[in-house]
């Protein structure tokens, strides 16, 4: 999963990072009101920790953008403030959780992952999709009870397509939300070609086909037959 991470105190927000980059998300951080603004409006992420108390700005107002863009991205408040009036304010204006410090990260990435599933599958620790059914919290994928050998950037992707399934999306969006913001540093995508290429020939071995499609001049498609 791809985090945006909106706190001004620099060692807690490396510690954030450094503990969900073990689990395997992507992450982002922005310490300041203008870089969190700035990112938002440049990318999207499927959840957003964000801290109230920001040194030139308020994380609420990063909340409100977020919601009047009408991104999906799940929102959790990380905030000192612990009084019900500071938590009703945070989860009324659309944040989805509300975690106070100090907080375990143990924790914290339990709700994420809780909160992701909630968004995009309803809750479900299963996720199915035609004869593939993804686990995320043991990070693995079966296809009729036998698990399919994947890549962390394949595991990625699939769960990317699967999120999206029904849509198209370009190999830009795809390149950006695997890689975050170090794409802006590639000089090409064909790394992508090569992951959705390795992707489709290992679900074709295992008997599943034509879920990946290829929508010419404009992206991918990920559709169940």
């Amino acid at each position: 999963m791809k985090l945006l991470i909106v706190e001004d105190e620099i060692s807690l927000a490396d510690s954030i990072v450094s503990f969900l980059k073990m689990d395997g998300h992507i992450c982002e951080l922005a310490s300041n009101y203008k870089t969190a603004q700035e990112k938002i409006n440049l990318y999207q992420y499927d959840c957003a920790l964000i801290d109230i108390n920001l040194p030139d700005g308020s994380g609420l107002d990063i909340i409100r953008q977020l919601k009047e863009a009408n991104k999906p991205t799940g929102i959790i408040i990380i905030s000192a403030r612990d009084t019900i009036d500071d938590r009703v304010k945070g989860l009324e204006i659309g944040a989805d959780d509300y975690l106070v410090k100090p907080f375990d990260l143990a924790e914290l990435n339990a709700r994420i992952k809780s909160l992701i599933r909630r968004i995009n599958f309803s809750g479900s620790n299963i996720i199915e999709a035609g004869k593939i059914n993804l686990h995320p919290d043991e990070l693995q994928v079966k296809i009729d009870e036998e698990v399919l050998d994947l890549t962390k950037k394949e595991y990625d992707l699939l769960l990317f397509f699967i999120s999206n399934i029904n849509r198209v999306v370009t190999k830009e969006t795809i390149a950006e939300h695997l890689w975050g913001d170090y794409i802006d540093m590639a000089d090409s995508y064909d790394f992508v070609y090569a992951h959705i290429k390795n992707l489709r020939k290992k679900l074709l071995e295992k008997g599943v086909e034509n879920y990946i499609h290829t929508i010419y001049g404009l992206g991918y498609k990920f559709q169940i037959p």
